[in-house]
C-alpha cells in the first residue's frame, strides 16, 4: 500500500500515531451540537438555520464550517417537491381582484391569507384549510377535513377569527377557488368586516407565503411518513402547529419565530 501511494513506511506509521489533529477533534463536537440543534428542529432545519441556532448558543463557528461538517456527516433538511393542483377558474366572481397587491405591512391582522392542500391518509385524500397572517406568518387557524369544500374553509376562517378577533377592515386573500368565492364565504366576509381579495388570473405567485408555508410543513411533517387513519394526521398536525408558530426559524424574519417576531415589533 505504501508503495502504491508513494509514502515511507515509517511515515505512514507516523501518521496514525498522531490520531487525530485538534481540528478534526473540533469538527467533531460541532457535529454534536449540530445534530442536538437538528433533533430539536424535528430534523428540519439546514445549515442556515443551524448556524443561527448554534450563534445564539455562543457558538462561533461559520456557515460554511457548520455546512461541510453536516455534509460529512449526512445532517440533511428534510426537502420535498410538492405537485400543485390548481383549482377550477370556471367558476370564479368575476369581480374578485387582488387588494393586498404592493400593500406595505406594519403589524398583524391587516392581510391574512389562504389556501387549501391534498394529504394523503391511508389511500385517501383529506383536505387541509389553512389561514396565515402575512405580516408574521403565523398560522392564525386551520381545518383537516374529508371534503374541499366552502364548509371546510369557513371552519378555518371561524377558528382564526375566534382566535385574533381581528377589527374590521382586515383583507383575506386567497386564489379563486370556489370555496372561497361561494356565496356563503362572501357573506360570512362581508358579515365581519373583512375584505375580499382574490389571486389575478393566472398569477398563483400572488399567494406565495401560504404555498411556502405548504411546502415546508409537508416537508418537515408529511413527507417520507404513512398515516393510516385521520387520527394519525390530526395529532401530527396539531404538535405541527405550535412548533411552526413559536418554535421554526424563520429566515424571513430574521431567523426567528412568528410568535417571536410578533413580541418583538408589537
Amino acid at each position: 500500500m505504501c508503495r502504491l501511494y508513494g509514502v515511507t513506511r515509517a511515515g505512514y506509521y507516523a501518521w496514525r500515531a498522531r490520531g487525530d489533529g485538534a481540528r478534526a477533534n473540533e469538527n467533531a463536537d460541532l457535529a454534536e451540537r449540530i445534530r442536538a440543534v437538528h433533533r430539536r428542529s424535528r430534523h428540519t432545519y439546514g445549515s442556515p438555520r443551524v448556524y443561527q441556532a448554534l450563534r445564539r448558543q455562543g457558538c462561533g463557528a461559520g456557515e460554511n464550517r457548520i455546512a461541510r461538517v453536516m455534509r460529512k456527516h449526512g445532517i440533511k433538511a428534510r426537502v420535498a417537491t410538492i405537485r400543485y393542483t390548481n383549482p377550477t377558474l370556471k367558476r370564479f366572481f368575476a369581480g374578485a381582484s387582488n387588494e393586498q397587491l404592493g400593500m406595505e405591512l406594519n403589524g398583524p391582522d391587516q392581510v391574512w391569507v389562504g389556501d387549501i392542500t391534498y394529504l394523503k391518509v391511508g389511500g385517501i385524500y383529506r383536505y387541509l384549510a389553512v389561514v396565515m397572517d402575512k405580516y408574521s406568518r403565523r398560522i392564525v387557524g386551520w381545518a383537516y377535513g374529508h371534503r374541499k369544500d366552502v364548509v371546510l374553509t369557513l371552519r378555518a376562517l371561524n377558528r382564526a377569527v375566534r382566535y385574533r378577533k381581528p377589527a374590521r377592515g382586515l383583507i383575506f386573500h386567497t386564489d379563486r377557488g370556489i370555496e372561497y368565492a361561494a356565496g356563503a364565504f362572501k357573506a360570512r366576509l362581508t358579515e365581519l368586516g373583512i375584505t375580499q381579495s382574490m389571486n389575478r388570473p393566472g398569477k398563483v405567485t400572488d399567494n406565495a407565503y401560504i404555498e411556502s408555508f405548504f411546502h415546508s410543513m409537508k416537508s418537515e411533517m408529511y413527507h417520507g411518513l404513512r398515516f393510516d387513519e385521520d387520527r394519525q394526521i390530526k395529532t401530527a398536525l396539531r404538535d405541527y402547529m405550535p412548533f411552526y408558530n413559536r418554535g421554526r426559524l424563520h429566515s424571513s424574519l430574521n431567523y426567528v419565530s412568528p410568535a417571536t417576531y410578533e413580541k418583538l415589533l408589537a
